[in-house]
């Protein structure tokens, strides 16, 4: 006898799930970036359109194909088309991609968190040499917060092409960090429901207190006034608009089989057209909430570096011109540096070259985004604050829930696929099924820990699931409007939920949102041609900072074979399919 589907305890659960899922580090740490880049409150207006014409139809999409096939991305692509068996394939595939590293960073985040106990904090300060006679000088060189990480947690080699070996420490944190995923997952829905409660909404709680915290902060305002100052020219600007697009197309976590998996445990009657609106409008919210915060801490640490240059060049100019103490302050700085220029010309270009030139508009258009941003700006703002300890076990706690929520989307993708085959999970309970996934994954992300680790990090961030994600969800739209049938599609949505599709959604699914990704897909595969020879950044320890090098013909080569991996299922499987159908036709063929 058939085993029952398991379901979501309620609703709600299934709204946490994606809530927790889709709103992730993304949202934190590459949507204010890209806002630093964009003009500021400019950018909202692409990104609200992209949310509209893209967002919003394609996570529709995926929520209805899944409640509607109530299997994981490979049974419910077969039950559309025996061609399309590929495409799940690869979105597990993808999806155990990203599994692999992304647990990583919370890897980080818990040794961040365990540093975060000390007083003072590890990174407040450079460590002394091995003489114990002056400060160390690749930490002198950088900055204590840009040693800690480079050097105390990564270790990181001077290229990718030096490997070194497994770092025992962020080794036991990636065990740890899989051990806690691993007893998320444990039960299927029934231990992911209740977990869902904690990731989804404690990430809101230390947003509110940092939001408080941040309005507070000296120079907040600055940060806050730089973020609503529109730049319109912006909008004039295409990779405003494709850079909008692409991050509500991978902040909602799209064409990974996450979310096909989440509404294949709903009741056939839910009403997921409902969740997917609250889940794209709750998901956006987030990305600019989180920006209200980030833009408060960018504005205190641009202020605090703005007035340590000053100080820098008021005390400067005092000892070389015998000022008196107190007589020169950052309102008559510019007024004294054109008399001394003036009454001493000789002097002053001796001591010209030392003079820093200091702005707050330069401070504050230094973007950072990914783990720069939180291992290293956060950490630099949060040495500063009061009771600082407070504030970095707060922040640290923060991403671990949004990195735990987005990893149980992620497993969810690979594991019920692989609990709907009978085969499988005739022969293994899905706790052992949980269990091999995790172990495996852990054992091929201890690569993430080696000293070139971080370096291959890069690489999956960036090229492992970036052109697969577009042309799976490309294969998706086209083959639920056009192989599957629109109007059948239609037909199916209206007998589970007893709700019309609106024209809005046949618009989008038909024609917008298909041609949209095609654009997308057409800028990236233009960008990596235009862009020659891949290139990454190294950290140079002599130097205390991070140099460009070119990536080694091998490196080059696995990621050509990591880019191809996934996607070539697709048209591998429906050829494999096309043969077996044509064999087996020839085979039943009537003897003469």
């Amino acid at each position: 006898m058939e085993k029952t589907r398991p379901l979501w305890a309620n609703p709600l659960q299934f709204v946490f799930a994606c809530i927790s899922y889709a709103v992730g580090l993304g949202n934190v740490w590459r949507f204010p970036y890209l806002c630093q880049m964009y003009g500021g409150g400019s950018f909202l207006v692409p990104y609200i359109i992209m949310l509209i014409v893209e967002g919003m139809p394609l996570l529709y999409l995926e929520l209805a194909v899944g409640q509607r096939m109530r299997q994981g991305s490979i049974g419910a692509w077969r039950t559309i088309s025996p061609y399309l068996s590929g495409v799940g394939i690869a979105s597990v595939v993808v999806s155990f991609f990203l599994s692999m590293y992304y647990n990583v960073i919370n890897a980080w985040s818990f040794w961040y968190l365990f540093h975060s106990f000390q007083d003072p904090l590890p990174w407040s300060v450079c460590p002394l040499n091995s003489n114990h006679t002056d400060y160390d000088e690749e930490c002198e060189k950088a900055s204590s917060t840009q040693y800690f990480w480079y050097r105390k947690t990564l270790n990181i080699s001077p290229s990718i092409e030096e490997t070194g070996v497994v770092q025992w420490q962020p080794a036991l944190c990636l065990i740890l960090a899989w051990l806690v995923v691993y007893l998320c997952i444990l039960r299927g829905t029934e231990s992911t429901g209740k977990v869902v409660y904690f990731t989804a909404l404690l990430p809101y709680c230390v947003l509110i207190i940092y939001l408080v915290r941040g309005l507070t902060l000296h120079g907040a305002t600055n940060g806050l006034a730089y973020m609503f100052t529109p730049k319109l020219e912006q909008l004039a600007n295409p990779k405003a608009w494709i850079n909008a697009a692409t991050q509500i197309f991978f902040s909602l976590g799209l064409g990974f089989g996450s979310l096909i998996a989440f509404a294949s445990y709903n009741e056939p009657s839910n009403n997921c057209q409902r969740h997917a609106i609250i889940v794209s409008i709750i998901n956006s919210s987030t990305s600019i909430f989180s920006s209200l915060v980030t833009f408060s801490i960018y504005g205190f640490k641009a202020t605090l570096n703005y007035e340590n240059c000053l100080k820098k060049v008021i005390l400067l100019l005092t000892d070389s011109f015998d000022l008196e103490d107190g007589f020169l302050t950052a309102s008559n700085l510019e007024q004294v540096k054109t008399y001394l220029v003036s009454a001493y010309p000789s002097k002053y270009s001796e001591v010209f070259p030392q003079i820093k030139n200091c702005s707050l508009e330069s401070e504050l258009n230094t973007a950072v985004q990914g783990t720069g941003l939180s291992f290293i700006v956060y950490t630099e703002a949060i040495k500063n604050m009061e009771v600082s300890q407070l504030w970095s076990v707060l922040y640290f706690f923060m991403l671990l829930m949004l990195g735990i929520g987005s990893m149980l989307g992620n497993t969810a993708a690979i594991l019920t696929p692989l609990t709907d085959s009978k085969v499988i999970s005739s022969y293994l309970p899905k706790e052992a099924i949980s269990g091999l996934v995790c172990l495996v994954n852990c054992a091929i992300g201890m690569v993430f820990t080696m000293e070139s680790g971080n370096y291959w990090f890069d690489i999956f961030n960036d090229y492992a699931a970036t052109l697969s994600l577009l042309l799976i969800v490309l294969v998706e739209t086209v083959a639920v409007c056009y192989v599957y049938g629109l109007r059948r599609f239609e037909s199916d949505l209206q007998s589970m939920t007893g709700c019309s599709l609106s024209w809005y959604w046949k618009v989008m699914w038909a024609g917008v949102s298909p041609l949209l990704i095609i654009s997308l897909f057409i800028f990236f595969l233009s960008d990596y041609i235009l862009m020659g020879t891949l290139q990454y950044q190294a950290w140079d320890a002599s130097k205390g900072q991070l140099v460009t090098k070119d990536y080694p013909t091998y490196v080059l080569v696995f990621i050509g074979l990591l880019v191809a991996s996934s996607i070539m299922f697709i048209p591998l499987v429906a050829l494999g399919t096309f043969i077996m159908r044509c064999l087996n036709r020839g085979n039943t063929a009537p003897v003469v």
